[in-house]
């Protein structure tokens, strides 16, 4: 009979380091002399973390939505249509970091009625921080939402552990596992984990957990049109402007730095006025990054702002007048006569 094809979902809030879990899975199939494949989902208009992953890798990419909510129809079909056009010999679908695991579970499972696919586990990567940050507080969707991913993992990565003190470590561990009793919990720093030792502790899929997000969905507030629209999710909504000229590297440095606390997630692609270079920035939870890149083919100059209900139309005006097509607000405005 035909063996069934490994699936795998990515799983983790914004910034929690799915894409460097998914770089280093990426290496070690490909060491054992296995063909990979990707399934990347992003809430923005332009897929970023696509950039980092190796051309040779064949990729699905579902922007502008959530699979778990609005463009959850269209998994099965990526899925299907990926198997059949590049036969790989196991796949990850690394879905963003806005989504329910419990409705990606779904999708892919519909998909294994017609193919022969079999969902391995839910790798969720925990930002330890952050996740001792929001138990803390113990409010908001966001919070409700990381409980969720947490309690459908079938591993548990607890990424970023050099931030937290060995205390706040062990504290850590206890919640993961009021939460989640089934899962193995891995702690890493940037995900450095051997990939067999991973992938040999994942026991299927738990799933006792109900979905939260029906009790938590507002209206998000719809400015600008076109490219600039945000793009509603439950609390989280996404902002996509694309620059059509270079910006001064430090007074977007300083933008970055002064970005509202509503905003905990942002990156792009980025051309500075004073230097040779282009930059792929990424931001999350008020610390940024910025590394020198050289992107292959027709690549703009983008970036994608992720968060919970900031205002989009100050983001625009405010990256507006970083390149210069909009006028600095005036100290103050005669009213003609």
């Amino acid at each position: 009979m035909e063996q069934a094809l490994p699936v795998y979902i990515l799983s983790g809030f914004l910034g929690s380091g799915k894409t460097t879990l998914l770089q280093r899975l990426l290496d070690h199939w490909k060491t054992q002399g296995l063909r990979p494949a990707v399934v990347m989902n992003e809430l923005g208009e332009v897929n970023l973390d696509g950039l980092l992953v190796e051309q040779s890798v064949p990729m699905a990419e579902m922007l502008g939505g959530c699979i778990c909510c609005s463009i959850r129809g269209d998994l099965s079909t990526e899925l299907a249509t990926l198997v059949k056009k590049e036969s790989p010999d196991v796949v990850v679908i690394e879905a963003t970091g806005a989504a329910n695991p419990l409705e990606i579970v779904d999708a892919v499972t519909e998909t294994s009625l017609y193919q022969r696919i079999e969902l391995k586990g839910l790798i969720t990567v925990v930002d330890a921080a952050h996740l001792l940050e929001l138990y803390r507080s113990q409010q908001g969707a966001t919070y409700r939402l990381m409980q969720e991913q947490i309690r459908c993992a079938s591993v548990l990565i607890l990424n970023k552990t050099d931030r937290v003190t060995a205390e706040e470590a062990e504290d850590i561990k206890v919640i993961l596992r009021k939460w989640n009793a089934f899962a193995e919990i891995l702690p890493a720093v940037r995900c450095e984990l051997e990939p067999s030792e991973l992938l040999g502790g994942l026991g299927g899929v738990h799933t006792e957990a109900r979905s939260e997000a029906e009790a938590f969905q507002e209206d998000d507030e719809q400015e600008g049109t076109g490219h600039s629209a945000p793009i509603a999710h439950d609390h989280v909504m996404a902002y996509t402007h694309y620059f059509k000229r270079p910006v001064n590297s430090e007074e977007f440095e300083q933008f970055v730095k002064e970005l509202p606390r509503d905003i905990y997630r942002a990156k792009g692609i980025v051309t500075f006025s004073d230097t040779s270079s282009r930059f792929l920035f990424q931001y999350a939870y008020r610390e940024a990054d910025f590394m020198k890149i050289t992107p292959q083919g027709e690549v703009p100059d983008v970036a994608v702002f992720i968060g919970e209900h900031f205002s989009s139309r100050e983001l625009r005006s405010s990256l507006l007048r970083l390149e210069g097509r909009l006028l600095a607000r005036p100290a103050a405005v005669k009213r003609s006569l």
